[in-house]
C-alpha cells in the first residue's frame, strides 16, 4: 500500500507560486459556533475532576477514559483486588507451564493431563450462563449514567469470557498508560498518528477530536466515500463490502473530465459534513469547527475513476455570509498535494462568486499558508487581467467586477509585486512585463489540465437556508 509521509508547509512555504497543498482560513466558522462544541469534551471533563485510580489496579491516577475505573463501573480498591487476582493467576500459570516443560520434549505436541483438565473446566465454565435478568439493572443504569459509565455486560456472555474481555480492558489500558509514561503519548496530543483512506496511508499532522475510544487507537481505517471512520482493517472490508456511497452525497454541480464537484448541505447531510470537518482537522492546524455544519455548503471535488468518485478535497461556504465571504475552510488531500488542485478549488469558489454576481473574498483571518496560497492565486489572476486588457486606463472597481476578486485583495497584491505607486496626488498601477512573461512561462510549462471551465458548471445559487 503507498504510503505518504508528512510534508507539512513544504508545498506552500517554498515558493510563492505553490500548488496550494492544504490551505486555510480562521474564520467565523470557527469563532461563532466554539460552544456547540463543548459536548464532545463534556465526559473528559467530567473525568479529570476525579481522576483517582486506574483500571489496571497498577497506577494512582488515570488521564484517559479507558483508564478510569469509574467508567468501567468499579471503584479505584476493586481494581487494585483485580489486578492482584490478575497477578497470581499468571505466576500459577507460569508455574504450570515450566513443570510441564521439564516433564515433555519440547518436540511433544500432545496436550498434558494439566491441560486437558484445564480445556474440561473452561466448557463447563462458558455451558454456565447466570439466567438472573439484567433488563432492570440496565434500565436503571442507562438513564443515570447515560455514555459517561460503560454499559452493564453482566449475564450477556458466560462468567470466563467476561472475565477474559476484563483482562484485554485491563491489559489495553496499561499499555496505552505504559506509552504516555514514556512519553511516546500526551494528553490531548495527536493521538493519532495516520489514516488508511482508500488505496493510501496518510500521516497525519495535528490533533483531531475524534471520540477517545478510536483516537487512542493511533491508526483509523475510513471509508473514503461515506468518510465512517472505524477500529480496524476488518471492520473497513466488512463495511467496503456493503457501502453503497460512490460518490459524495448532495448535487453534482460541475463536471469536466473525471473531475467532479458535488455541492453538500451540512443541514440535508449532518453526519457527512461533521466526518468531512474531523477528516480535515487532521490536516489542518487551526480548524476548530466540527459538528455546527448546518450553517454551512461544503463544496467536494472529486477524481472519478472505474471505483468511484475519489475525494480531492473540498471547502466550506456559509450560506449568509453579511460581508460575502466565499470561503471558511479550504482543504486539498494530502496525497493530491503540488498537482494544482488547490488553486482549481479557489478558482472554483470564485466562479460561484461570479454566477452569484458577487465580490468574493475568503474569511479573516487568513493562516499563514492560506494567505500564501490566496496571494499566489490573486498574483496570477491579475497578471492575467493584465496580458489581456488592450485599454488605456485601467482602475481596480473594473479589475474587481471582471475577476470577483475584492478591492482589498487586489490592492494588497499589488502593493506586494509593487506594482502600485502614488506619483502626483494619484494612485497608478504599473504593469510591468518582466512579471507577465514569467507567469507567462510557468502557464506554458503547467499548461491547461488543471482549470476550471465555466461552462461544465451547472448551478444557480441557493435560494434561502
Amino acid at each position: 500500500m503507498p504510503r505518504r509521509k508528512r510534508n507539512a508547509g513544504s508545498s506552500s512555504e517554498g515558493t510563492e507560486d505553490s500548488d496550494f497543498s492544504a490551505e486555510h482560513t480562521d474564520s467565523s466558522e470557527s469563532d461563532t459556533h466554539t460552544v456547540r462544541n463543548t459536548r464532545l469534551t463534556r465526559s473528559s471533563l467530567r473525568l479529570s475532576r476525579n481522576s483517582q485510580g486506574h483500571l489496571t489496579g497498577k497506577h494512582e491516577r488515570h488521564f484517559s477514559i479507558s483508564g478510569c475505573p469509574l467508567y468501567h463501573n468499579l471503584s479505584a480498591d476493586e481494581c487494585k483486588v483485580k489486578a492482584s487476582s490478575r497477578d497470581k493467576h499468571v505466576d500459577e500459570r507460569t508455574l504450570s507451564q515450566r513443570q510441564d516443560e521439564n516433564r515433555h520434549s519440547a518436540r511433544q505436541q500432545a496436550q498434558t493431563e494439566r491441560q486437558l483438565r484445564y480445556k474440561e473446566k473452561v466448557t463447563e465454565m462458558r455451558r454456565k450462563r447466570n439466567s438472573v435478568s439484567q433488563k432492570d439493572k440496565y434500565t436503571e443504569h442507562r438513564p443515570s449514567h447515560g455514555s459517561s459509565h460503560e454499559p452493564l455486560l453482566e449475564n450477556i456472555t458466560s462468567d470466563y469470557d467476561l472475565e477474559l474481555f476484563r483482562k484485554a480492558q485491563a491489559r489495553a489500558s496499561d499499555d496505552l498508560e505504559k506509552l504516555r509514561l514514556e512519553g511516546q503519548v500526551t494528553e490531548g496530543g495527536n493521538m493519532i498518528k495516520a489514516i488508511v483512506f482508500g488505496r493510501y496511508e496518510l500521516d497525519t499532522w495535528y490533533h483531531s477530536p475524534y471520540p477517545e475510544e478510536y483516537a487512542r487507537l493511533g491508526r483509523l481505517y475510513m471509508c473514503e466515500f461515506c468518510l465512517k471512520y472505524m477500529k480496524s482493517q476488518t471492520i473497513l472490508r466488512r463495511h467496503m463490502a456493503k457501502c453503497v456511497w460512490k460518490h459524495p452525497p448532495g448535487d453534482e454541480i460541475y463536471r469536466k473530465g473525471a473531475i467532479s464537484v458535488f455541492e453538500v448541505d451540512g443541514k440535508k447531510n449532518k453526519i457527512y459534513c461533521q466526518n468531512l470537518c474531523l477528516l480535515a482537522k487532521l490536516f489542518l492546524d487551526h480548524k476548530t469547527l466540527y459538528y455546527d455544519v448546518e450553517p454551512f455548503l461544503f463544496y467536494v471535488m472529486t477524481e472519478a475513476d472505474n471505483t468511484g468518485c475519489h475525494l480531492v478535497g473540498y471547502f466550506s461556504k456559509e450560506k449568509n455570509s453579511f460581508l460575502n465571504y466565499n470561503v471558511s475552510c479550504i482543504l486539498t488531500m494530502p496525497q493530491y498535494m503540488r498537482q494544482g488542485y488547490g488553486k482549481m478549488l479557489i478558482d472554483f469558489s470564485y466562479l460561484l462568486s461570479k454566477v452569484e454576481e458577487k465580490v468574493g473574498s475568503p474569511e479573516r483571518p487568513l493562516s499563514d499558508l492560506g494567505l500564501i496560497s490566496y496571494r499566489s492565486y490573486w498574483k496570477e489572476v491579475l497578471l492575467r487581467y493584465l496580458h489581456n486588457f488592450q485599454g488605456k486606463e485601467i482602475s481596480i472597481k473594473e479589475i474587481s467586477q471582471e475577476t470577483a476578486v475584492n478591492p482589498v485583495d487586489i490592492v494588497s497584491t499589488l502593493q506586494s509585486l509593487q506594482m502600485l505607486k502614488y506619483w502626483k496626488g494619484k494612485h497608478l498601477i504599473l504593469k510591468r512585463q518582466d512579471l507577465i512573461d514569467d507567469w507567462k512561462t510557468k502557464e506554458a510549462k503547467r499548461g491547461s489540465s488543471k482549470t476550471i471551465d465555466p461552462t461544465a458548471l451547472k448551478w444557480s445559487p441557493p435560494k434561502g437556508t
